[in-house]
């Protein structure tokens, strides 16, 4: 089966560099945001909305160009069932991120949710029965170790303010830790049914869309954000700059599709992993972000495990032929046996 190309180039690394570039960028917007008071008026689950709005549009954009109409969505009930364990997984997981951060220090979540990397990994075996070698496991241990180092150097000044004694640390683990699980889960069952079905990409990114603005939609009626909506609007404390962020994000929900269907999840959470790196050098040349020791460390290992993880497995050598004889010329027969 051949790569798929673009101008020669395979695409999965075009959908990865962009995918590398948009995480990077993303962070340099929300980070920008954080300095602006207003931004700090609008309501994050509106803005999950939007996001999730936005993929939706371009994807049913994308799939009217190609066939002239929306049919395809809604033509297989049972495919469109399958899309729905992705986007309530992807829910929980939200959920459970809010939890999470909810009761540990900024440090600590940043560097246990690293995890993620692992449990992408073991789902790729238990639910695509995909065989990663020692050598691979190898790389995806120090990612994570080497993640965890850039994010602990980033956390540092946050973590010297100190631990708020409203924080549970039990109850943020074991919120971590399922977060983690369900973020590798959905993003594998994700991968499956997008590779196992003749179902479009666009379709079910539009599908997924569709499922997620419900949720959300549901979300709001149960939650305080909807009382809120009442009075001030849906799109209260909307900037330009939160508009720029919903755009950033839904552009990173379609290149993160673009990536598991050409490549995979573990590579995805790589690409994820060079960003943070990506942000930090941005940061350091244009905003005086310091570099510390623990940081080049922890950029060292991470690039290390990128160069390991890219390296093709070696090769079973297959089982060495037995060496065929020469054909040996028949025996000669003596003469008289032949007329006996």
């Amino acid at each position: 089966m051949g790569v798929a190309t673009y101008n020669g180039i395979p695409i999965k690394y075009i959908v990865l560099v962009a995918l590398t570039v948009q995480n990077a960028g993303l962070s340099l917007i929300m980070r920008y945001s954080r300095a602006t008071p207003s931004e700090k008026l609008f309501l994050p689950s509106t803005a999950v909305i939007m996001n999730e709005l936005v993929k939706a549009v371009v994807s049913a954009a994308l799939i009217y160009k190609e066939d002239g109409h929306l049919g395809s969505c809604f033509a297989q009930p049972t495919e469109l069932l399958k899309t729905g364990v992705p986007a309530l997984l992807y829910l929980v997981q939200n959920n459970l991120q809010y939890v999470a951060v909810s009761n540990l220090d900024a440090a600590t979540f940043q560097v246990t949710y690293q995890m993620k990397i692992m449990t992408t990994a073991l789902m790729s075996v238990l639910i695509l029965s995909r065989k990663i070698s020692c050598y691979k496991w190898l790389a995806l241990f120090i990612l994570m170790v080497g993640i965890a180092l850039v994010q602990l150097a980033r956390s540092g000044d946050q973590k010297k303010a100190g631990v708020s004694d409203t924080l549970n640390m039990s109850v943020g683990l074991i919120a971590i830790t399922l977060a983690c699980c369900s973020s590798g889960c959905a993003g594998v069952y994700f991968e499956k049914i997008l590779k196992g079905s003749k179902v479009s990409l666009w379709t079910r990114n539009l599908q997924l869309g569709c499922y997620s603005v419900l949720i959300g939609l549901g979300g709001l009626l149960i939650t305080a954000d909807g009382a809120v909506i009442q009075t001030k609007g849906f799109f209260h404390g909307y900037t330009p700059i939160t508009w720029c962020v919903i755009a950033t994000q839904a552009g990173g929900g379609l290149i993160i599709a673009m990536v598991i269907k050409h490549a995979d999840n573990i590579v995805k959470n790589f690409a994820t992993s060079l960003s943070i790196i990506l942000s930090c050098v941005v940061q350091y040349l244009f905003m005086d972000f310091p570099i510390s020791l623990q940081f080049a460390a922890g950029v060292g290992l991470v690039v290390a495990a990128v160069f390991m993880y890219s390296q093709p497995d070696a090769r079973e050598k297959p089982p060495q032929q037995e060496q065929e004889l020469p054909e040996m010329a028949p025996l000669a027969t003596p003469q008289g046996e032949e007329q006996a």
